[in-house]
């Protein structure tokens, strides 16, 4: 993975610090050519992976992508699935079964209708092979070295103590689609002793890491400890703890974590976006430097 990775919670009115900014980025990011716009400014700025939901717009935007070829050959998506907003309205709209007719295959379905939803309850592993599968048809010929269950699922399955899934949505994504399966939590220290439980060794996983511990189940000092462990190929989120944190020390303090694979943040402006991508650029060579001293 490519240290900076860029987000899409701004794309989509997610804003975890104000509801008024969520709506005028909605408003603004209503236009596809829009995001576009900022993906090539990302890309301008030396950032080349986008992590994204599976939002139905989303389609559009890989769309472009593929209408562009020569543009876009370094760029990559790791999506994140499932988009849990578009699973929950097509339930209010359609039902239970409605919704799965609607994004499961016709003969597929008829299936687990002839079992109803005992059949569908008794093969949860089967049912989301099918779902991934579903997900996956917007991205075709893009490349997607790392597919990423949300952590609404991810921390669900953990308090269920559904491991099976887990471990089924690991081996499914390797096998089917040849890239490596992202889990998305916030509880990295419980996800990482319950994925290793189960023979998942060195998990790529993505985690609210920050300075003042904002989404960090268990607390800042363990999650410290977890990440110099170095158990896992880790991505931290949520930095800038929704804006609690300004962007040098935030910055600062996730760069200079030994442990950290790669870091994603979202952004609007390309002054935003350039900012967070040199000091990313900065503090890591910083440390990189720091540690060769020390250990020469």
């Amino acid at each position: 993975m490519e240290r900076v990775l860029f987000g899409d919670n701004q794309f989509f009115g997610v804003n975890h610090s104000s509801d008024e900014k969520a709506r005028a980025q909605a408003i603004r990011f209503k236009d596809n050519k829009a995001i576009v716009q900022v993906l090539d400014t990302a890309i301008d700025a030396g950032i080349h992976t986008f992590m994204c939901t599976t939002h139905d717009r989303i389609g559009e935007i890989c769309n472009h992508i593929r209408q562009h070829p020569v543009k876009y050959q370094d760029f990559k998506i790791f999506p994140c699935m499932p988009y849990a907003h578009k699973y929950a309205n097509a339930v209010t709209e359609l039902g239970i079964m409605g919704s799965l007719q609607h994004f499961i295959p016709g003969n597929v379905f008829n299936t687990f209708a002839k079992g109803g939803l005992a059949l569908a309850k008794k093969d949860m592993v089967a049912l989301m092979e099918i779902l991934v599968d579903a997900e996956m048809k917007m991205f075709k010929g893009i490349q997607t070295p790392v597919i990423w269950l949300q952590n609404v699922i991810t921390d669900l399955l953990l308090g269920l103590g559904m491991t099976d899934f887990l471990v089924g949505f690991h081996r499914y994504v390797k096998e089917k689609y040849h890239a490596e399966a992202g889990f998305i939590t916030m509880n990295l220290p419980l996800l990482l002793d319950t994925l290793e439980s189960k023979g998942i060794e060195n998990p790529t996983v993505c985690a609210s890491i920050n300075k003042i511990g904002f989404r960090m189940s268990g607390g800042k000092s363990v999650y410290e400890t977890v990440i110099g462990q170095k158990r896992c190929k880790l991505v931290a989120m949520q930095v800038f703890a929704a804006g609690a944190i300004p962007p040098k020390e935030a910055l600062e303090y996730v760069c200079h974590l030994e442990g950290v694979t790669s870091i994603l943040f979202g952004a609007s402006s390309k002054a935003n976006i350039q900012q967070s991508k040199s000091l990313i650029d900065s503090y890591s060579n910083e440390f990189i430097n720091k540690s060769f001293l020390y250990k020469n």
